[in-house]
């Protein structure tokens, strides 16, 4: 007799991300400025369960995301970075908990500055520049995931999404009504 045994997405995630760490060899760009200033390119894909901090936000951590960066330096001589990253995640709704697809889009563009670099207050006030301090290398997956985390919405929710129970709960009272009656009787 043969059993079937019911995972829970959270167990098969769990699965799915012990396996595939071991398997999957992360990039690195060993010198930031190097890399701008040389106007190279480096593409490739990641699978969405090496993005740990993603986990706890999504609803199924199987399938990967496409990302690219291209180096290059600005009109003022600054290393610069151009990513992209793109693919769907499925993100957990914040009222009914069912999976939300979402389309990444990312594209930003970094400007790679010395980490520990003080950096004045009129360049961190400036919303046309985002900084990326770095000491020499780059760790490619962190990077993709901490622009992953920036694009996704703070609570996700389906369209036409009520609370869990919401349908059973019939129709709403307004606490209220009753003072609105008594408002103009005598005493």
């Amino acid at each position: 007799m043969k059993q079937h045994f019911v995972l829970t997405w959270k167990a098969k995630n769990n699965i799915i991300s012990r396996l595939s760490r071991n398997s999957y060899r992360l990039k690195r760009i060993n010198d930031a400025f190097a890399f701008a200033r040389d106007s190279r390119v480096l593409e490739g894909t990641l699978a969405i369960a090496e993005l740990e901090r993603l986990h706890d936000l999504l609803a199924d951590v199987t399938g990967e995301v496409s990302w690219r960066i291209e180096g290059f330096k600005g009109k003022r001589g600054e290393p610069l970075l151009q990513l992209t990253v793109g693919g769907t995640v499925l993100l957990a709704c914040q009222r009914c908990l069912e999976a939300i697809s979402f389309d990444l889009d990312v594209d930003s563009l970094l400007e790679v500055v010395p980490a520990g670099v003080e950096l004045s207050q009129d360049e961190l006030e400036d919303d046309t520049r985002d900084f990326l301090p770095v000491e020499r290398e780059l760790d490619v997956a962190e990077l993709v995931e901490d622009e992953i985390l920036l694009a996704l919405p703070v609570a996700p929710r389906h369209e036409r999404c009520g609370l869990p129970g919401a349908a059973d709960a019939g129709e709403r009272v307004n606490p209220f009504a009753t003072l609105a009656n008594l408002k103009g009787k005598p005493n």
